[in-house]
């Protein structure tokens, strides 16, 4: 998604087009957990899905159990999902 913002310098307002990130984050539940950081989450829409953590997650460890409540980005080819952060 392509988006128009304008940028002031000294000639005057140019128009800079930049690409905004598409937000495709949902919730789930973590249903089961998998090797190598992989997790079952199913979604709100019932749908269940296989998601990794985010690296962030990682690097600070934050720890997902079964029966926690994550946040989800989707990937917009249909393949696994990221795990962003874990709600309470």
């Amino acid at each position: 998604m392509l988006t128009q913002t304008l940028a002031f310098c000294y000639y005057g307002p140019t128009p800079i087009v930049t690409t905004a990130p598409i937000s495709n984050s949902v919730n789930g539940i973590v249903i089961e957990a998998l090797p190598n950081t992989l997790f079952r989450v199913e979604l709100e829409d019932g749908s269940i899905i296989l998601a990794y953590l985010s690296g962030k997650m990682r690097l600070h460890k934050i720890r997902v159990l079964v029966g926690d409540k994550v946040s989800v980005t989707l990937d917009p080819y249909g393949g696994k999902g990221r795990i962003i952060k874990r709600t309470t």
